[in-house]
């Protein structure tokens, strides 16, 4: 019995300690419990004189002659300081009581403190301004990480899908692909995982609902209800306490094209991959797609931004084709980086190297956009590369000549994460954290 009762105990006391975080500066707590403190004072002078206790004098002089009585039974030196005690005692168990209910109120299951919830907050508010461009899981993934360093947070994302459920709600009702947004939006809640997990849910059966997600239906039918894609992610994100915003690049239905170097021409974002080619070029329709006011008034804001990682072709250039969004970029003072890929994507960049990444968006871009490119410092596993063999997917192996040709300085870096299934993708925290620790430096 012994051994459970003191980490009890423990437990209560460190509970107990966290009032004096309450003092930490930056809170906004103190002033206002001053304030709070002045306010009673005053209140109390008003109905003294409300009740004619006029001039003030008689009230003080009860006062004093009820504190030199006091005086007179116990020493000065001991009943000051015990009335100065008894103030603060009363003081803060008024303040934790409080607190104490607003916190059963607001926060009924969480494990957390206001106080820490509080810090946190403010710590996120006054994060960096960090601006990322690209789509599928590993922008979603970046997001993870980021969302702990800062609340000021702009995830622009492609809208050229055209597979899948966003591929089939596009045609059928004529919005644009929610899928990308989905992820981000969920990526970035604020720890509500029932909500997140209810957003991601894909159902399995159901004539017209098989294949589709929660999300993608959500957003539709706000997309519907608000007659705008971009007041529907904004309703979203207030459902999902999104930390920052989710922004598509356009508002235009932009549809992909590629060139392949055997001259095929490939429409449309989900065939470029199954074509089995090597790309030559890609654009998209409408040729100059007009990029969202928001999102380039974000880049222009930023003070960081951040490239990929995602699917070269199908997810970071689409972003790139709109005219407002690139110029933008290459305009913007903030440094920039850009996180390269750590598996090949059959159908895409077979073969590539990081060099290979690098130039091709020089090439799309008309020039070099990022200051440093991020790369994989290690390969996974044996285990991991022979999964990835049968699908016909490589490690991207860093060629350093090639990038000094490029003239592209190199971040390598461990941010790798291996999945039980072989399957590897970039660590939210680890990427984030020598993101954040590059960005730092560059101050």
């Amino acid at each position: 019995m012994a051994s459970r009762t003191k980490p009890r105990t423990r437990i209560r006391r460190i509970k107990t300690a966290s009032w004096v975080k309450w003092l930490l500066p930056g809170l906004v707590v103190k002033r206002w419990l001053f304030i709070s403190v002045l306010g009673i004072t005053l209140i109390v002078l008003g109905l003294a004189i409300s009740v004619r206790l006029t001039p003030v004098f008689y009230f003080t002089r009860l006062v004093g002659s009820l504190i030199d009585l006091f005086a007179s039974r116990v020493p000065r030196h001991i009943s000051g300081p015990i009335a100065i005690l008894l103030g603060f005692v009363l003081l803060w168990l008024g303040h934790k009581r409080a607190l104490g209910s607003i916190t059963q109120v607001l926060m009924p299951d969480n494990d957390k403190e206001l106080v820490d919830v509080l810090i946190d907050h403010r710590k996120l508010k006054r994060g960096p301004k960090l601006v990322t461009l690209g789509g599928g899981t590993g922008l979603s993934n970046l997001l993870r990480g980021l969302k702990n360093y800062s609340s000021n947070i702009t995830a622009i994302v492609t809208v050229a899908d055209d597979g899948g459920s966003s591929g089939r709600l596009r045609r059928e009702y004529g919005v644009l692909p929610p899928g990308d947004i989905r992820n981000c939006l969920a990526a970035l809640a604020d720890e509500e995982k029932l909500l997140t997990e209810l957003f991601q849910y894909r159902f399995t059966t159901g004539e017209g609902l098989s294949g589709h997600s929660f999300g993608n239906l959500f957003i539709t039918a706000m997309n519907d209800i608000t007659g705008d894609l971009d007041r529907a992610i904004a309703a979203s994100s207030k459902v999902l306490a999104v930390r920052g915003r989710v922004l598509p690049a356009t508002l235009d239905h932009v549809s992909l094209w590629a060139e392949l170097q055997d001259g095929r021409r490939i429409e449309g974002e989900s065939n470029i991959p199954e074509a089995n080619g090597k790309i030559a070029r890609i654009g998209c329709t409408p040729d100059n797609p007009i990029a969202l006011p928001q999102a380039v008034a974000d880049i222009a804001e930023a003070d960081c931004i951040i490239i990929g990682p995602g699917s070269l072709y199908t997810s970071i250039c689409p972003n790139l084709l709109v005219p407002g969004i690139l110029e933008a970029i290459a305009d913007s003072q903030a440094p920039c980086i850009y996180v390269c890929n750590i598996m090949s994507q059959p159908g895409e960049t077979d073969g590539y190297t990081v060099a290979d990444y690098v130039r091709t968006l020089d090439r799309v871009a008309g020039g070099r956009l990022f200051d440093v490119v991020l790369v994989q410092k290690y390969k996974p596993s044996d285990r991991a590369l022979q999964n990835y063999a049968k699908s016909g997917a490589t490690f991207t192996e860093l060629d350093r000549d090639g990038l000094v040709e490029l003239n592209c300085p190199i971040l390598l870096a461990n941010v790798m994460q291996e999945m039980p299934d072989g399957k590897v993708r970039h660590d939210p925290d680890r990427l984030a954290g020598v993101l954040m620790r590059w960005y730092n430096r560059q101050q």
